[in-house]
């Protein structure tokens, strides 16, 4: 059965032209908050409300439906090498069974995208932001079909994520076999009777799993998992608030094209080779920054009081008048820190953890500090 015209568990909602997931209508009975996102109609929260499926997911098990980013399947020869030229991580070196993060550059060095690359048997797959879905496959393809390599968008499988300290002793039930996951392994099982591709990660900084599932198993799968008193359904509300938190950035929002992996402190993931070799989109652009030091740097802040300051406060280097020194670039209350948490660009000379500066809001400039990521420490099973 062809599946390139089967869109019909995406169906469009005719007044607003949303795409749904699979599990549309199960966030509808369990009375979710229904909110436009990427293009999709998705859950910003539940009956508990932000802060307390916040602090659920820190302390126990919080499930997320994922189905808007993108699933794709890359399969052919030379894929690696292909694959390279585009994405600035070390693709060659990534083991059967293992995922990594990593993002697409331009020629400048910015960021395109950042995704998740996990390789199963004879294939790459690739989890992209919904948002940047399109992009991201006419790039792939671009880079890629000339190659001799196939992308294929799946468009009949669930995304869901399971995360917090529970998330472990939850899924064991439906399999023993997920205990021996280590964060980043990703391995094939039947779970509820469907064959899940399941990888230990998530981005909530807590342990955890994400279930790429068949849509028609979804929702009952989702049913089961929601029946475990250690489980509660969680909505984008607090997905932002457990990642800011986590220190981890959003696309189009900490990093975007105009921001590169040097700047926003993401070269972890390139791996030692990549960072010699080059030999990806915007090469030399990336590998002087590494030489020579960006000019600005992505760093934790910490507003002083109990106000949040919010994506787009400028941050000033003093009080009163003096230079505009960087950009505040998600912020708000971080229910486990007890305050407001936030995340920005600043210049390299005033990245310097505990650098005192200024955010003005509305007019009146606060206080803010500089400060180490994350705001709480990752819970990931190494």
């Amino acid at each position: 059965m062809a599946h390139d015209h089967d869109h019909s568990h995406e169906h469009e909602d005719d007044e607003d032209g949303l795409k749904e997931t699979a599990l549309n209508g199960l966030h509808r009975s369990l009375g979710a908050k229904m909110v436009p996102f990427a293009g999709y109609e998705m859950p910003v929260q539940y009956g508990l409300g932000v802060m307390k499926e916040h602090l659920h997911t820190r302390a126990a098990a919080g499930l997320f439906d994922v189905s808007h980013m993108g699933q794709v399947v890359l399969r052919g020869p030379g894929l690696d090498e292909a694959l390279e030229k585009i994405v600035p991580v070390d693709i060659a070196g990534l083991p059967e069974g293992r995922q990594k993060y990593g993002y697409f550059t331009n020629a400048d060095g910015g960021i395109v995208d950042d995704l998740m690359i996990a390789r199963r048997e004879d294939h790459l797959f690739v989890v992209v932001n919904a948002a940047c879905k399109d992009t991201d496959l006419t790039l792939m393809r671009a880079a890629l079909e000339p190659e001799g390599v196939r992308v294929k968008l799946l468009e009949n499988r669930a995304l869901i994520a399971l995360q917090g300290p529970q998330a472990e002793d939850v899924l064991a039930e439906h399999h023993p076999a997920v205990r021996d996951m280590k964060f980043m392994d990703v391995v094939t099982l039947p779970l509820g009777g469907a064959e899940c591709w399941i990888s230990r990660s998530g981005y909530t900084g807590e342990d955890g799993f994400e279930i790429s599932l068949p849509n028609q198993s979804a929702e009952a799968f989702v049913k089961t998992l929601l029946q475990d008193a250690r489980v509660e359904p969680i909505g984008l509300g607090a997905r932002d608030s457990l990642r800011l938190e986590a220190g981890l950035c959003l696309y189009g929002q900490d990093i975007d094209e105009t921001t590169t992996p040097v700047e926003a402190g993401l070269t972890w993931a390139m791996g030692k080779r990549r960072k010699t070799e080059g030999g990806f989109e915007g090469a030399d652009y990336v590998l002087g920054q590494l030489a020579d030091g960006a000019k600005r740097k992505r760093v934790g802040l910490r507003p002083e009081g109990r106000a949040p300051m919010r994506a787009g406060v400028p941050l000033f280097d003093s009080e009163n008048g003096g230079a505009q020194v960087g950009d505040v670039t998600s912020g708000g209350f971080g229910p486990t820190v007890g305050g407001p948490v936030a995340m920005g660009y600043v210049a390299a000379d005033f990245a310097g953890e505990g650098t005192r500066l200024w955010g003005e809001v509305r007019g009146k400039r606060m206080a803010v500090d500089v400060t180490a990521l994350p705001f709480v420490p990752a819970g990931f099973k190494r």
